[in-house]
Parts: C-alpha cells; sequence; structure tokens
C-alpha cells in the first residue's frame, strides 16, 4: 500500500475523532429539527446553542452576532452581497485586495457587473496589502473595505487592526475572510477592529459543510436566504445541527491546542523551508517568511511546471498542491503570485505544502528527499533549463 503524506490542510484538514464522536448522536439520536416545538427538539436546539457560543466566545463576539452558513464561500457572498444591497443609498464603492480568494473576487465581478464599482488595492512583493493605497482609494461613496486575514495561498497574515483602524476612523465597515486564520492565530473581532467575519469548520479538523458569518451588533445587513426564521430570520432553513456540534467541538479543540500547535508547525515548516532553500537551487519562498501562518510553506521553482510536480510528488505518495484547491483545474498561473510581482514562466513552477500537527520530521525529510529528484529530473527535460545552464557556464 503506497505511503501517504497529506500536506495540502490548507485545502481541508481531517475531522478529529473526537469531533465525529461528538456529531455521531445528532445523527442517530437527538435528531429532532430545533426549530419544533415539542421537547424531542429540546436537545438539538441546545447543542446548536452550545456551539454558537463555543464559537462567538473564541473571537470575542456576543452569541447574536453569530450567523452559521455552508461554509467560507457561503459567508463571503453574503458579506458582500447583502451589505452592497443594504448600504447602496450610502455608497456604491467596495474596496478589496487582489490576492483575495475567489469566493471575494467573483463576488465583485458580480457586483460589478450590477452596478458596484470596486477597487483592487495592490500588495508588495511579500503579499501584505499596501495600506498608503488603501487610504488613497478611500471614496465619499465607500461603503465596504473587504481584505482577507491569511492568504490561502502564501499564507500572509494582513495587517487587519490597522486595517480595521482606517475602516473606523471613515465609517467604512470592514469585513475579512478568516477562513485560513481563524483557529490558526488569535482573533478578537473587537480589539482587531472588525465588523464581519468569515470562517469555516473543515479548515480546523472539524466537518465540511459548515462556516459562519460573524455580523456586528449595529451592521446593517439584508437576509441572505429567505424561507424560514433559522438563525435570526436572516438565513434560512433547518439547522445543520451535527455540522454545528462538529464545528463547535473543532473549535474548542483548536482554540485550547492553538499555542502549542503554533509552536510546532511553525518549527516543522522552518525546517521545510531551509531545507528546500539550501538543497534545490532556483527556488524561492512565497509569502513573507515570518509574517505567515504557523503551517504554510510555498515555494517557486524556476524552469519546471506546477503540474507535472504535484503528479511526480502524487506517485510518491505526497499529497500536496500548487495553490487554492478552489481553482486546481485551472491551467492559469496563481493570481495571488502574479499579484506578488512573479513573472508567469515562474508561477506556473509553484508548491504549496501546508502542515498539521500530525505532520512529522520524517514526512518532512521524505518530502524534500523526493521533491529535490522531482525537480531535477523536471528540470533535466527542459530546454529552458539547458540553455540558462549553458549560458550561466560561460
Amino acid at each position: 500500500m503506497k505511503k501517504t503524506i497529506y500536506l495540502d490542510n490548507a485545502a481541508t484538514t481531517k475531522t478529529r475523532p473526537e469531533v465525529v464522536e461528538a456529531m455521531l448522536p445528532y445523527f442517530t439520536e437527538f435528531y429532532g429539527n430545533p426549530s419544533s416545538i415539542y421537547s424531542f427538539s429540546d436537545e438539538p436546539k441546545k447543542a446548536v446553542a452550545n456551539g454558537r457560543e463555543i464559537i462567538a466566545k473564541s473571537i470575542g463576539a456576543k452569541t447574536n452576532e453569530l450567523y452559521f452558513t455552508g461554509g467560507g464561500s457561503e459567508s463571503d457572498n453574503w458579506a458582500l452581497k447583502a451589505t452592497a444591497e443594504a448600504y447602496k443609498s450610502k455608497g456604491n464603492h467596495i474596496i478589496t485586495s487582489k490576492i483575495e480568494h475567489h469566493a471575494i473576487l467573483h463576488t465583485c465581478e458580480w457586483l460589478e457587473k450590477n452596478g458596484f464599482e470596486v477597487t483592487y488595492i495592490d500588495v508588495d512583493e511579500n503579499g501584505v496589502l499596501k495600506l498608503d493605497e488603501l487610504k488613497k482609494a478611500i471614496r465619499p461613496t465607500t461603503i465596504l473595505i473587504s481584505v482577507m486575514f491569511a492568504n490561502n495561498e502564501i499564507g500572509t497574515i494582513q495587517p487587519i487592526k490597522e486595517i480595521g483602524q482606517i475602516a473606523k476612523e471613515h465609517g467604512i465597515l470592514f469585513h475579512t475572510d478568516a477562513v485560513q486564520a481563524y483557529g490558526h492565530v488569535p482573533i478578537n473581532v473587537d480589539e482587531l477592529n472588525i465588523d464581519m467575519m468569515s470562517a469555516s469548520g473543515h479548515k480546523i479538523n472539524g466537518p465540511k459543510g459548515i462556516g459562519f458569518l460573524y455580523i456586528r451588533t449595529g451592521v446593517k445587513i439584508r437576509s441572505f436566504i429567505h424561507g424560514g426564521a433559522q438563525e435570526r430570520k436572516r438565513r434560512a432553513g433547518t439547522e445543520n445541527v451535527t455540522g454545528i456540534v462538529g464545528f463547535g467541538k473543532a473549535a474548542e479543540i483548536a482554540a485550547a491546542s492553538m499555542e502549542e500547535r503554533s509552536k510546532y508547525e511553525s518549527e516543522l515548516r522552518d525546517y521545510l523551508m531551509d531545507r528546500v532553500m539550501a538543497e534545490i537551487p532556483y527556488a524561492r519562498i512565497n509569502g513573507s517568511r515570518e509574517n505567515r501562518l504557523p503551517n504554510n510553506a510555498n515555494f517557486s521553482f524556476q524552469f519546471i511546471e506546477g503540474e507535472s510536480m504535484l503528479i511526480m510528488l502524487d506517485d510518491k505518495g505526497i499529497c500536496g498542491s500548487s495553490g487554492s484547491a478552489c481553482t486546481s483545474g485551472s491551467l492559469d498561473p496563481s493570481h495571488v503570485l502574479l499579484a506578488i510581482g512573479l513573472p508567469h514562466e515562474i508561477a506556473h513552477g509553484s508548491l504549496r505544502l501546508t502542515l498539521s500537527e500530525e505532520t512529522t520530521k520524517e514526512d518532512i525529510d521524505y518530502t524534500v528527499d523526493n521533491l529535490k529528484a522531482i525537480v531535477a529530473r523536471l528540470r533535466s527535460m527542459s530546454p529552458l533549463y539547458e540553455d540558462f545552464i549553458k549560458h550561466q557556464a560561460k
């Protein structure tokens, strides 16, 4: 049986056994609809309330500010579309960054087709938003700033507190897509001046198909799904009780283990980066070396094509990616890597490896050893690399 080393935890994570165990009774024993009035539904109703309380506490929010959704993409869509609708009498201008997840970028494109104007702010070579550009982009008609907490491809953490402060000073709402950051780095919505925040359960060892949107009290936002009174009439549909229970349990574990887990993952990540940079020539690290998610490593290798590298890694049982899981079927280079200044030919040779607390040093050594051989083999078949070496030898 082929050995499997899973290094794509930014795409999804393994559901923890404790999470599965917590969910099971709500499939078979406490399966009532939480909206029903009979006592059989009391237990599911309590479970939803408990999950909401755990997650709200983890970000310093009130329970009535937390709305459960089907995941991060839905939360992002809700935050942008419903805010645009609710505040269109004030203005039609939205600000975001060029390296957002496509759940934000494609929603912004849709809004542009519907009469809204969007400014896409540049980032520096490390993927950090240019705050001076952000300030200059603000108009009297600006109603929302949406900037992700940490990038899903290169792991760079944004200056969220500063962005939130700029928004607050100008009376503009601030939304952050925290899908990659939630449960991995500390987040307090009040300290960071966050008005709305998206997150997803399956990025923190919880189940798929469950997320939340935090909406600060006082933010005027439209309902996203109509048809029932669930989620205080803003997101209709029978609650995903098992998902909420699992998300709550995963959030509880993530909060309790964050400090120790982050230290372990960041040390292992640095070991991975150091080995790659020392042993594979013409490689570069994408994103900030210091200010990045604990488990994220992103590389570009000159003279190779990323898809071939991923296929060959998979043949060795190593699961990685070239960028977002949502765009894995695309042959275009990453918009994130292009935004930080990489030319197309180098952006095409990218590799994202994202670790977990279960990743071992032996896993990293096995991965780097195989990666070295794969990169060397691919380069041996590249006329560009051959010409480059000949030129270097002159």
